[in-house]
């Protein structure tokens, strides 16, 4: 056997897992070992949480009693600085297993008891917003004990930018921090991405296309959840290849309402059967707007450009169309006016190419900003793979943001230019009374004294006279010799 099919010895092995108790404990300890081992990756986990920054200490299933039940949380995180500890239990669960909420109260109990500071699960379960945890619990018992949620997407996703553009100090921790990513990406790791749509999807996406669906429907607000769930995997997923902070754009009412977002997005998938979202992306000329029509299966992105400043309205419908040099033919550009009300001006790009003006419905008034559109057909299946909604959602964020968001620059006014002896306007000469005996920027020629003016005037006099003087004798001379001629 050649050496190209030898297998590489790894720090964390895939091999060996016989089931979902052993997935979890080995996720477990990977994911807990690491972060004591690279302070870097153990720092970006739990400074969120609210620990302070110092040595990480690890452990996995300490046991507990409560009462005469003996538990154990599957890891318990510490983490010191001077006098200071902060002190956080764990449960983990892999592949499809959801968190329960009898378990996480009990945890819960064991913390406030032992006077820990939190509990953080991790599951592949993703909560619609950030901070939300997935299962509900008594309220009562986060008097004292805080409950954080970390998605295993979200963890992959914070190893991958710490390895690959935060970076990690020294080398050795980087390639245990490398392993770790390996260990998480591979599938049978448990760390699972977003692979399902839920038991409703089937039920809701037909009532869609009969019409029969209604805001009161249970079903419905279970998928606006899980679409809420997918533009944040969508987020994680793209700012891990970005290596950026990607966030959904929601609003500060809806971050702190989740349940009026859900209901939002409940109203618009039984109203008009779309549903949409918002991703934020840093430094991007805008968020981008994710709109996903159940009736007519198709995926539309749109992002809303403001309009140059200044300039005619031809030339700003240009400045836009230069920055879509890697967009299709099909995209969809739409002009607004100022003070404008509805929808505005559209035509394909195209179109526009060809055209400007066909942008233009009144050369009078003002371009306020512009849209920019693609639209992609919506896969109908529940899961992943060829024809599902997941791949055809993610694939549409995908290509509109290698396509046209990250060309598009927002316009920026010309820098103001250095005056040349050109671009001087000449002024209107001032009283002499009036200028200032000391040299100014804004003085002209050096001020002359009268006096001196006056004797400079009675020499020019003079000279003008001489010459005249002089001549008088050469054009009598010149006069005689003349008469002399005639004669």
């Amino acid at each position: 056997m050649s050496e190209d099919m030898w297998l590489a010895a790894r720090l964390i092995p895939t091999s060996g897992i016989n089931g979902a108790e052993e997935q979890e404990r080995r996720a477990t300890s990977a994911v807990l070992a690491v972060m004591s081992a690279v302070r870097e990756f153990g720092r970006a986990l739990t400074q969120p949480l609210g620990a302070p920054a110092g040595p990480v200490q690890t452990f996995i299933e300490v046991p507990f009693k409560i009462g005469d039940k003996q538990l154990f949380p599957d890891g318990l995180i510490r983490v010191s600085r001077g006098q200071r500890q902060w002190t956080a239990l764990v449960e983990v669960k892999t592949g499809s297993n959801e968190l329960r909420a009898d378990q996480v109260e009990s945890y819960l109990e064991i913390a406030r008891e032992q006077g820990f500071d939190a509990l953080i699960t991790i599951s592949n379960e993703i909560p619609a917003v950030a901070g939300q945890h997935p299962t509900p619990v008594d309220k009562r018992k986060l008097k004292k004990v805080s409950l954080y949620h970390l998605p295993w997407t979200e963890i992959l996703t914070q190893a991958v930018m710490q390895k690959e553009y935060r970076g990690v100090a020294d080398p050795d921790q980087a390639w245990i921090l490398g392993e770790l990513i390996r260990y998480l990406e591979h599938p049978r790791s448990g760390a699972m991405e977003f692979s399902d749509m839920g038991p409703a999807w089937v039920s809701v996406r037909d009532g869609v296309a009969a019409g029969t669906i209604r805001a009161g429907d249970t079903v419905v607000a279970e998928v606006a959840g899980r679409f809420d769930a997918l533009m944040r995997y969508a987020c994680l997923r793209l700012g891990r290849r970005l290596g950026a902070e990607v966030t959904p754009a929601l609003s500060r009412r809806d971050v702190a309402e989740p349940s009026l977002r859900t209901q939002a997005l409940v109203s618009q998938l039984s109203a008009t059967g779309t549903m949409t979202g918002g991703i934020k992306i840093p430094g991007a000329v805008g968020a981008m707007q994710v709109t996903a029509d159940l009736r007519a299966g198709r995926v539309v992105c749109h992002v809303d450009v403001d309009a140059p400043k200044s300039g005619k309205p031809t030339t700003r419908v240009n400045w836009l169309v230069r920055q879509l040099k890697d967009a299709p033919e099909t995209t969809r550009l739409e002009a607004f006016v100022m003070h404008g009300r509805g929808d505005g001006t559209a035509g394909l790009l195209r179109q526009v190419r060809a055209d400007p003006s066909a942008l233009i419905s009144d050369p009078s008034k003002e371009l306020r900003a512009f849209r920019v559109a693609m639209s992609a057909p919506a896969g109908s299946k529940r899961g992943t793979g060829r024809g599902a909604f997941i791949d055809s959602v993610l694939a549409a964020i995908d290509d509109f943001y290698e396509q046209v968001i990250q060309n598009l620059k927002p316009w920026m006014p010309a820098p103001p230019r250095l005056r040349t002896p050109e671009d001087l306007q000449p002024v209107e000469p001032v009283s002499p009374s009036l200028v200032s005996t000391a040299i100014s920027s804004q003085d002209g020629a050096a001020p002359v004294p009268p006096a001196v003016a006056q004797r400079r005037s009675g020499d020019a006099a003079d000279e003008a006279d001489q010459p005249q003087a002089a001549a008088e004798p050469a054009n009598i001379g010149a006069g005689a010799q003349s008469e002399g001629d005639n004669l």
